[in-house]
């Protein structure tokens, strides 16, 4: 459904992460936007002259003075790291989102668009694909679930104390691509896994853990999705995922090999392992919530926002895995392909220790 008036200044709190600068790049070419706000920690590559940066901190600024002339704003930032400090996390994620939203509220600001997450959802079916219905729980044992979670608990309150906002939570799959690799992998595979060795050509199999269903979206297509919500006077949460899904054969068929599975037990003890070592960053609380993601049904977005992914989610994953063996990256300081210090810094640092 289209908005009366589509808005002309659209602040992005987050904008040069993987979904951000998606964002920025898919509200860039819609001719009805005159100005993006820009907002992030690091100063990013400015390649439009819509695009006006900030630097903010979303713990500590004025943000209602930054919102004061924005007709809507996108809410992204997020830290993933450190895993092995909850406190830093909750600090910025939810303490520093509510900041975010109580700010759009000082600032009287018309429409509100938040990224949720498909990991704010209960455990769920695997076969059967949940709406927007579905309740928002979590899992507990993945600060990023359970940030997520909370969140959604907090715009409940806040949806009834605003009325007059526009509210819109996008539940995303999970988003690649080929410019994102080299940040995920430092996100959430850590300094040991060499760039050179991701080929299907080096695995006489591959190992996946039994019953691994998941969903994925190109992150271009997400950046679409957030544009068509800045122009809709719909509200409420959207469920945002490509097809096919993803399992163990569709993995095995990208690979080109056949699929091992693994007891996910035994995969999670692997993995918290290596984690308690601080071997790689992701915490066994990540994988339990991978496990138990329901399947999201995407009707609602299609039907009324008009989204249609241009890509499938096996090319995102294909994308990504390109990337990834070929170290890519993108203009923005998150994203670059290499950081200061290399690999050795984020093993002198404490991989998954700090942010």
């Amino acid at each position: 459904m289209e908005a009366s008036q589509k808005p002309q200044r659209v602040a992005v709190v987050g904008a040069t992460g993987n979904i951000g600068t998606s964002v920025v790049d898919a509200l860039d070419t819609d001719p009805a936007i005159a100005t993006i706000i820009s907002l992030s920690r690091r100063e990013p590559p400015v390649t439009s002259t819509k695009v006006r940066w900030e630097r903010t901190d979303i713990t500590e600024d004025d943000l209602a003075a930054r919102f004061a002339s924005a007709d809507v704003v996108i809410h992204l930032a997020w830290l993933f790291q450190p895993t092995h400090d909850p406190t830093t996390t909750w600090r910025n994620n939810v303490l520093g989102s509510i900041r975010v939203f109580e700010a759009v509220a000082a600032a009287g600001v018309p429409s509100l668009v938040y990224a949720s997450s498909v990991a704010a959802y209960s455990p769920g079916p695997k076969t059967q694909p949940i709406d927007e219905k579905w309740p928002t729980h979590g899992w507990p044992t993945a600060a990023y679930s359970r940030e997520k979670a909370y969140l959604e608990r907090y715009l409940d309150s806040f949806e009834g104390q605003h009325p007059n906002i526009r509210l819109l939570r996008m539940r995303t799959a999970f988003c690649f691509k080929p410019e994102s690799a080299s940040q995920q992998r430092r996100l959430f595979m850590g300094p040991l896994l060499m760039n050179r060795l991701v080929r299907p050509d080096l695995l006489p199999a591959l190992p996946t853990p039994e019953g691994l269903r998941f969903q994925a979206v190109h992150s271009k297509d997400a950046g679409e999705a957030y544009r068509l919500a800045t122009q809709s006077s719909s509200t409420g949460a959207f469920n945002i995922a490509a097809d096919p899904l993803i399992d163990s054969k569709v993995l095995g068929d990208l690979f080109g090999k056949q699929t091992v599975g693994i007891p996910p037990r035994l995969a999670r003890t692997a993995l918290s392992a290596a984690w308690n070592l601080h071997l790689v960053p992701a915490s066994p609380g990540l994988f339990d919530t991978l496990l138990r993601l329901p399947i999201m049904d995407t009707s609602r977005i299609r039907g009324e926002l008009g989204w249609t992914p241009q890509r499938s989610s096996t090319d995102a994953v294909n994308d990504f895995l390109h990337g990834l063996h070929e170290a890519a990256g993108g203009n923005s300081p998150p994203l670059q392909p290499h950081i200061p210090g290399g690999r050795l810094h984020e093993l002198r640092t404490g991989v998954g220790q700090r942010p």
